[in-house]
């Protein structure tokens, strides 16, 4: 069994620039979440930060600033919930499936 360590100090590099260039990719993505079956809907870019809200304007008439509140938390949630799986599969394709425990938090 042959070590050749410049071999792989060259696939390290390569994976290095493809982690960066996914991660740079991945930030520019956006994530859409809703509740209230559309009502809110909240984007979000893959760094986590929220970019937009939308909130059906039915929503005011009903003065239920409780239950807006909450369909706000959920539309974040949802659009976060799909960025982290999203995550996972984009920072899976870099490593060729290799599994690093915590590469995804990493990037995010």
């Amino acid at each position: 069994m042959n070590f050749d360590i410049n071999s792989m100090m060259q696939q390290a590099s390569k994976m290095k620039e493809d982690l960066q260039r996914k991660q740079e990719e991945f930030s520019k993505k956006i994530f859409e979440g809703s509740a209230g079956g559309g009502m809110v809907k909240v984007n979000v870019t893959g760094n986590g930060e929220m970019q937009k809200i939308n909130i059906d304007k039915s929503l005011f008439a009903e003065d239920d600033i409780a239950m807006l509140e909450d369909l706000v938390v959920a539309a974040f949630n949802n659009a976060k919930k799909i960025l982290d799986g999203e995550s996972s599969n984009n920072f899976s394709d870099a490593t060729g499936g290799m599994n690093i425990p915590g590469l995804d938090k990493l990037f995010k």
